[in-house]
Formats: structure tokens, C-alpha cells, sequence
């Protein structure tokens, strides 16, 4: 296999970019990254594809919300627009793919549920299709809570989408949601075309399971890749096709994000786990 491209999601750096696009832009050009992944990118797709050009930079995948009415994070909620709206910027933006970032945790536990995510996700496939795109789905924790014929709520998710459907593994909230991350990585095969590159030190329970208090991102033990109890070498090893290699932080580290990205960085590459 062809080694993953090196990427970053903006959420990472979600204020400084808000503040200064193409500043921020030009600083992850200077790290060595060519790639981004955009997030929030529905209201402003010409400013963004615009600060992209400008540094050199590109934005293969995406996230935006496709399958619930708002995308909650930690940190509030943002409204989703129809997924016409979506793709259409999307391909403004010069995206290849676009991935879904969360689901709510009560549509996770349910068989109706899941069979409901999955069903929307492939007939979005479709929809996407006649933009030049294809869709996916980026994982947190909730979806490892619940099990239906001896499969995780999210295995039995991939065994019902359609192929064209890609996946994003995030190797951090996997790990949250007590998998081998490594085994989980083997079995995706090479639906998984893009992994969240992040370390850190799970909490003792999954903060998605119900009765679960209410937690923010500030609240996570996220730390530089190769520094925390995910097996992030391990799990990219076991990629077979992985294309995306994307350094992401909830909670940043340090003081200075773009310190945090480049070291993330230098573990990529210097670990020749991407280039």
C-alpha cells in the first residue's frame, strides 16, 4: 500500500482560522502539510477555496453534517443544511469526499437506528454521486456502546452500507469505546480509506454511554501523537488502504496548536507513516 497523505482537520485549529484563514493556512504550509480537512465549510466555500489557492493547500475530504437535523459537538450545535447544499459546496471547495462527523448516541442503541443511518448514508451515496463526490462517515464513541447479532452497533453500520460508503476510523474515540483498535483497523479492510491521528489517555468510561455526565472537549486527556495509550503506530500499519492520515485534536495539548500539529506531524513522517 501506497503511503497516506498527511492532513489536519480545521476544527483542530478552529479559531485561528476563523481569525485568520489564510494566516493559519500559510503556518500549515510551513509545517509541510499540502492537505487539509475542512470543517464548517457549508457557509463559506468560496473564501475557503480561495485561502486554499492561495497557500498551496487542498481539501480532499470534509466534514459537514448529513444525517441529523444539527451536528452537536461538545463545544455547541451547528444547524445542517439539505445535503444538496452541502455537496454543492463541497465541490466548490474542490472536495473528493465528504464525511459525516457524529450521529447522537440515542440513534446508536437502537437496530432501527442504525439501520436508519446506514439507509440514509447509502442513498446520499446517490445524491453525492451527481456532484463528483462520494460520502462517509467519521466515528466518536457511541457507536460501541450497544451490539446486535454479536457485532458493535458500528460493525454491524458497515456491514449494511453500501460499499461506496467510505470510513474514517478516529483511533482515539475508538480506543474510548473500549475496541482493539488494531483489530478493528484489519476488519474495516479497505473500506477505511482515512483515520483521525490523535493520542491521548482514554477516560475510565465511555463519555457517550447513557446515565454518562455531560463533558466538553476541554475535559480530554489529548496528547501529541506517540505520546498517550493509543496504538496509533500499530493501527496504521494494519491500514490497507488508507489514503488520509489526519491529525486532529478535541483538546489541544499545548499552548500553541500549530506546535501540537507539526509535532503530530513529524510522527507521520519521520515514523514513515505518511508522507
Amino acid at each position: 500500500m501506497a503511503l497516506p497523505e498527511a492532513s489536519v482537520q480545521l476544527y483542530t485549529l478552529a479559531a485561528e482560522f476563523t481569525a485568520d484563514m489564510k494566516g493559519s493556512l500559510d503556518k500549515l504550509a510551513a509545517i509541510g502539510l499540502r492537505n487539509v480537512e475542512a470543517f464548517d465549510f457549508v457557509r463559506r466555500p468560496d473564501e475557503i477555496r480561495a485561502a486554499l489557492d492561495a497557500s498551496g493547500l487542498v481539501s480532499p475530504t470534509g466534514h459537514a453534517p448529513l444525517l441529523s437535523d444539527e451536528l452537536w459537538t461538545p463545544d455547541g450545535s451547528i444547524p445542517t443544511p439539505a445535503p444538496e447544499v452541502v455537496f454543492e459546496a463541497a465541490a466548490k471547495v474542490g472536495m473528493k469526499t465528504v464525511i459525516d462527523p457524529f450521529v447522537p448516541v440515542e440513534r446508536w442503541i437502537t437496530l432501527e437506528g442504525v439501520t436508519d443511518i446506514a439507509d440514509r448514508l447509502n442513498k446520499l451515496a446517490d445524491t453525492a454521486a451527481t456532484f463528483g463526490l462520494e460520502v462517509g462517515y467519521h466515528n466518536h464513541a457511541q457507536e460501541f456502546i450497544a451490539d446486535f447479532d454479536g457485532k458493535t452497533a458500528y460493525e454491524h453500520f458497515v456491514s449494511i452500507t453500501d460499499e461506496r460508503v467510505v470510513l474514517e476510523l478516529d483511533l482515539y474515540w475508538a480506543l474510548v469505546g473500549g475496541q482493539d483498535v488494531v483489530g478493528l483497523v484489519s476488519r474495516l479492510g479497505d473500506r477505511l480509506v482515512a483515520a483521525h491521528v490523535k493520542d491521548g489517555i482514554a477516560p475510565a468510561h465511555n463519555p457517550f454511554a447513557p446515565g454518562a455526565e455531560k463533558f466538553g472537549s476541554d475535559a480530554l486527556d489529548q496528547r501529541r501523537a506517540g505520546e498517550g495509550e493509543v496504538p496509533l503506530a500499530e493501527a496504521l500499519r494494519a491500514a490497507s488502504a488508507l489514503k488520509y492520515a489526519v491529525i486532529e485534536y478535541d483538546n489541544n495539548p499545548g499552548d500553541d496548536v500549530f506546535a501540537d500539529i507539526a509535532a503530530s506531524y513529524a510522527f507521520l513522517i519521520e515514523g514513515g507513516f505518511a508522507r
